[in-house]
């Protein structure tokens, strides 16, 4: 009798910790809403609309942000848009999700060539090489930008000293 309450406290404690772990999600199932942004953001991206690309796979993590398909996406987005940075972010967040996700670690690889990071792009290529047991296309792929090198860098017009005499101004500058 006088353990009763204290009975009664521990089995209603062990039945609402069991409910509430019966009731999340397994980390597998995405959210169908955000696999249905995630399509028509792909979509706008193959037909060249980058910015409504964006915005619905920005959407769709936020409906589901364990989307790692959506963070790969918005990745290659961002490659487009030439912001390596940027992809490399939205890469590691989805190799947060699963560290060995070929295709992120390839996207990440070559938005790091982008970057001018090609040592690190082959730490990339190194992982993927390991993981693929086979000919793997993520891997040839991330080699071949490697192979390609870093675009080569803007060079912007420096500024000049020399003042164009009067009335020649308008040969300075472009239509």
């Amino acid at each position: 009798m006088r353990f009763s309450p204290l009975a009664v406290a521990l089995s209603l404690s062990l039945a609402l910790v069991s409910s509430a772990g019966m009731s999340q999600k397994a980390d597998d199932q995405i959210n169908p809403r955000s696999v249905a942004l995630l399509q028509q953001g792909e979509a706008a991206r193959k037909a060249g609309n980058l910015a409504a690309a964006n915005d619905l796979l920005e959407t769709a993590l936020t409906v589901d942000p364990r989307n790692r398909a959506a963070f790969i996406a918005l990745g290659h987005v961002a490659q487009a848009q030439q912001l390596p940075g940027k992809a490399i972010r939205l890469y590691r967040e989805a190799l947060a999700l699963e560290p060995n996700d070929q295709a992120a670690l390839s996207g990440q690889g070559e938005a790091m060539v982008q970057k001018g990071a090609v040592e690190r792009a082959k730490q990339n290529l190194a992982k993927l090489r390991t993981l693929c047991k086979a000919d793997c296309p993520a891997a040839s792929e991330l080699a071949a930008a490697i192979a390609k090198g870093p675009p080569p860098a803007v060079v912007t017009a420096q500024a000049t000293t020399v003042v164009p005499p009067k009335g020649e101004e308008s040969k300075t500058t472009k239509p």
